[in-house]
């Protein structure tokens, strides 16, 4: 499966996304730096300066380790969430990966510019990872690390990227890493740990006033659906693994037993055949949409119109896709926006609206 079947706002929201990016910044000096590529200007930009007796630092990934000597001036992100970890800790990355699904008209989220323009900084070089690791765009930035924790680099990735410099790349499975665990190591890598700490804090009490706002949340089940009207002969399902399914799990919900039937062991996605969508019991069904009327053409279909919680209404298909996105790639800028923006259709599905 490729990355891009998988990506399948209001001031307040953006307010609340850039408080996050701010929490425990220091009232440091700001320093800035440029580099360009294929004429695009960016910089560097950090709030703050690293913690006391942070580096050097040894961080374990899923290729061995990688150790960073001293505090990184020049940051490059490879994934679609390393970029959101870094700006919440106060650094301006000087390179990410464009956001090809689901992003604004300059290929980032409205949550990270706002961030950015928080911190002063400068929008980073852009870079498309579709056909693959971008390495020489990311090499002209000649960056002193390569953040990877929330990403699916291949060994053969990680080697030439640590040619240009220390990659931190996923602890484990490619695309799994929980926005959590990516917090903390970017925290390690910046030499921010306690400052991941407090970022991590408030993004969790975000999660948990949402929660006590959405009490009839609380143990419905959930499937969260591929679906798509250009192939209905089979039912994408993303497991536990998956981040979009642990971040609404975190509001209360919890995966059908389907889930488990339908996703492998050590695997985040299976697939169901449409013939058996009466199988797919749940409370509430989620996926996304191209259009409007996508979710009419799913109910209207023989097969498809056939699970549970699609035919009694019980069915959410999100048409936006940088709402969508937030759900996809859970971050500290992000949940605000999945808070606001995105649960509201949970709750309306979860009550047959």
């Amino acid at each position: 499966m490729t990355r891009r079947s998988l990506l399948v706002l209001t001031s307040a929201t953006l307010t609340s996304a850039v408080t996050l990016a701010a929490c425990g910044s220091g009232a440091g000096s700001t320093s800035s730096g440029s580099a360009s590529a294929g004429g695009a200007t960016s910089g560097a930009t950090s709030q703050g300066a690293a913690e006391p007796g942070a580096f050097p630092v040894t961080i374990k990934h899923a290729f061995g380790e990688t150790t960073i000597s001293k505090e990184p001036t020049k940051v490059a992100t490879v994934g679609w969430v390393d970029q959101d970890m870094a700006v919440s800790l106060g650094v301006v990355p000087v390179g990410a990966t464009a956001m090809t699904w689901g992003g604004n008209a300059g290929k980032s989220t409205d949550w990270f510019d706002a961030a950015v323009a928080k911190l002063g900084g400068k929008a980073p070089t852009r870079y498309d990872d579709t056909d693959g690791i971008p390495v020489t765009e990311i090499a002209t930035l000649a960056p002193d690390v390569i953040l990877a924790t929330s990403s699916g680099l291949t060994k053969a990735d990680y080697d030439k990227l640590s040619k240009i410099a220390p990659v931190v790349a996923q602890p484990g499975a490619p695309w799994v890493t929980p926005w959590t665990t990516s917090l903390e190591t970017v925290g390690k890598a910046l030499g921010r740990p306690t400052k991941a700490t407090a970022v991590r804090a408030q993004t969790d009490k975000v999660v948990a006033d949402a929660k006590a706002a959405h009490p009839e949340l609380a143990g419905k089940t959930m499937v969260f659906a591929y679906l798509t009207t250009t192939d209905l002969s089979q039912i994408g399902i993303y497991g536990k693994e998956d981040n979009r399914v642990r971040a609404l799990e975190a509001f209360g919900l919890r995966s059908a037993p389907i889930v488990s039937s339908a996703v492998k062991p050590g695997q985040f996605y299976g697939n169901v055949s449409a013939e058996q969508a009466s199988t797919i019991q749940s409370d509430v069904l989620l996926s996304y949409a191209e259009k409007p009327t996508d979710i009419a053409a799913f109910t209207a279909n023989p097969l498809i119109g056939q699970i549970p919680a699609l035919r009694s209404g019980h069915a959410y298909a999100e048409v936006d896709k940088q709402i969508g996105l937030s759900v996809t790639n859970p971050s500290p800028l992000s949940m605000p926006v999945i808070v606001d923006k995105y649960l509201p259709g949970v709750v309306k599905a979860v009550k047959g609206a």
